[in-house]
């Protein structure tokens, strides 16, 4: 139900004399957000000598709403009055609300707050244990649930019933892509060239320097590229849809899109992930090939190796099973990488830090997230042989 809105009266107050006590008359509203707090120079001014007769006392039979603004007017009036040998006037506050008189009187305590004690702080403990594990298991189920409208939102996709342009998929995949084309050949070039490096230092000492193109090859068809494509897509890519679509959240965008029976995740979800999916096996095979190119650069200028029999180790050292293994993992981190800065930004708040928070904790998981699952990848492979 909502609160109806109510006309605001300005708060007023004034000093009157009934016989031989003076009355302090309290009218309108005295709410602090909206009509602000009374002046206490103004207070004191008013109430100066010969203004107050014999006690003060209160009327508040014209008095509408009130806060803490009326506190703290009875708080400047108590100061006003004095205490002690500096007391100018009685003051009577017996007619006063009597949730104001609470108020005024915690007001008044000097107490310092308790400290936690032992039981307390365990008790807290408890609390943060279970409150963080409940967030853990609600959170496993928003990603469990964006996972399966994943699939869903293909497979409606494929069917031509999913609210998904076409163009901003394909506004989606450059941005992806080609727009990260060369990032992802520095990064790529400079890991094939480091593994080079490293390889013909230690492998010159046992004379099987030949062995450093098997060593290039191997590692960045296999494990380095797809890594080292998705960390820079995850930093790259999946802070800026997490940051996009926190904006939106901000701006309140999603919300008209769902006033308007648009289905937020066909819109803003599935083509963000339909277009890094796409786009990661693409650039793995690029990122292979510029790692490859560094680490032959490199071993042509630091080993005596010719062309030719680099280019034979390569061939025989890769097998079509790699660059499988390869593509298989470069798809599975672009998905986790879109769903991350998807689920980060739909979650985030609607002001302009929690922005960048979502942008910051989209990096992070994405990146954590990639090395996660490439230990994932390894323990399987290694149990299945491969």
């Amino acid at each position: 139900m909502t609160t109806p809105h109510l006309p605001l009266h300005p708060p007023q107050w004034r000093i009157s004399q009934e016989g031989a006590d003076s009355v302090v008359v309290l009218s309108g509203d005295w709410l602090a957000s909206q009509t602000g707090l009374r002046s206490a120079v103004e207070i004191t001014r008013l109430l100066g000598d010969g203004a107050v007769k014999g006690s003060l006392r209160y009327d508040v039979s014209g008095l509408g709403r009130w806060d803490s603004a009326l506190v703290a007017f009875a708080r400047m009036m108590r100061a006003a009055a004095g205490e002690g040998a500096n007391k100018r006037f009685t003051l009577d506050e017996s007619t006063l609300p009597e949730a104001a008189l609470r108020l005024l009187k915690l007001a008044e305590t000097n107490e310092p707050l308790p400290s936690a004690s032992g039981d307390k702080a365990a008790a807290s403990v408890v609390a943060r244990v279970g409150h963080g594990t409940l967030g853990f298991g609600a959170e496993l189920g928003a990603i469990a649930t964006l996972v399966g409208e994943s699939v869903f939102g293909v497979a409606r996709g494929l069917g031509g019933r999913a609210f998904t342009r076409s163009v901003d998929i394909l506004h989606l995949m450059r941005e992806a892509g080609a727009n990260a084309l060369v990032i992802v050949a520095i990064v790529n070039g400079l890991i094939g060239a480091i593994l080079a490096f490293v390889g013909a230092v230690q492998l010159q000492r046992f004379g099987a320097g030949i062995f450093v193109a098997d060593l290039v090859g191997i590692a960045m068809v296999r494990e380095m590229a797809a890594v080292m494509t998705a960390i820079v897509m995850a930093g790259r890519t999946g802070g800026a849809y997490a940051a996009h679509l926190a904006t939106m959240q901000g701006n309140e965008e999603i919300d008209a899109l769902k006033v308007l029976g648009i289905p937020a995740y066909d819109f803003l979800v599935l083509p963000r992930v339909v277009a890094l999916v796409t786009m990661m096996p693409l650039l793995y095979l690029y990122g292979c090939a510029i790692g490859l190119l560094g680490g032959f650069v490199v071993s042509l200028a630091i080993l005596d190796m010719s062309a030719t029999t680099f280019l034979d180790q390569i061939q025989g050292a890769i097998a079509g099973r790699q660059f499988a293994i390869g593509l298989v993992k470069s798809v599975a981190f672009g998905f986790l990488v879109a769903l991350a800065g998807c689920h980060i930004g739909l979650r985030a708040g609607r002001s302009a830090a929690d922005v960048g928070r979502a942008a910051t904790s989209a990096v992070v998981v994405g990146i954590v997230g990639v090395i996660a699952l490439d230990a994932v990848f390894a323990v399987c492979a290694d149990r299945l042989g491969i």
